[in-house]
């Protein structure tokens, strides 16, 4: 029997952390969950296969090649809509996001029609090295001023989507791509007329496996973040 929440990750050579993800999201009662694997050459959609085996309740979707992280995600809103699920979470696979706050994203959506997990509000943290930290913390300050938007994270994909509450949303008319996908969402839900809530969360540096952050990803949110300024 299908649940009313979908639980979304996409991955790319995670086979050295999407069992321990699997293993910790399995945990939480009346989700569904939902990856899309970019045809990893290192095995990670047959682990995925062989959990499916046993558990009827994790969708798979395997594409052909690399296809891009803001592609995955619009893939996944599109399957949560088609399929009739209420509510979409999604996440990191490399357990940066801890799968045990799902249910307090779930509960948030009972009142709240998107909800955002923040490192940088009360109660919230950000455990990546020095530099990284660095460069997210004065990248969100700056993407704040720039759009005039009152929430402290823009580039977690850590958020959870009221799909029967989100209708003049459109994820489709989002263009950035990459992870400054994950800035422009706000920006559109905010144009959008909709309220954003801010739930603390702790973000992990990954312990396994190699980020996927390509290093030219910061001039790209930056060009990104003034043709949204200035052009839309």
């Amino acid at each position: 029997m299908k649940n009313n929440t979908l639980v979304f990750t996409a991955t790319f050579n995670e086979s050295e952390n999407i069992k321990n993800f699997l293993d910790k999201a399995l945990d939480v009662k009346n989700i569904d969950i939902l990856i899309v694997d970019d045809n990893s050459p290192d095995g990670t959609a047959k682990i995925i296969e062989d959990f499916q085996k046993k558990y009827q309740n994790i969708k798979l979707i395997v594409r052909k090649g690399k296809e891009g992280l803001d592609t995955a995600h619009k893939l996944a809103y599109k399957y949560a809509k088609e399929e009739g699920y209420t509510n979409l979470i999604t996440m990191d696979a490399d357990l940066s996001h801890d799968p045990s706050k799902i249910p307090m994203f779930i509960d948030e959506l009972n009142s709240n029609s998107f909800v955002i997990g923040s490192r940088y509000i009360e109660g919230g943290r950000n455990e990546t090295k020095l530099s990284r930290y660095l460069l997210s913390i004065v990248g969100n300050k700056i993407i704040k001023i720039v759009l005039g938007i009152n929430c402290e994270e823009f580039t977690t994909s850590y958020r959870a989507f009221n799909l029967s509450k989100l209708s003049n949303f459109d994820i489709y008319k989002i263009n950035a791509q990459g992870y400054s996908f994950f800035m422009e969402t706000i920006y559109q839900i905010h144009k959008s007329g909709y309220l954003i809530k801010q739930v603390p969360i702790i973000f992990a540096d990954r312990k396994k496996g190699i980020s996927k952050i390509p290093k030219i990803e910061t001039l790209r949110t930056l060009k990104n973040l003034f043709l949204l300024k200035f052009f839309s």
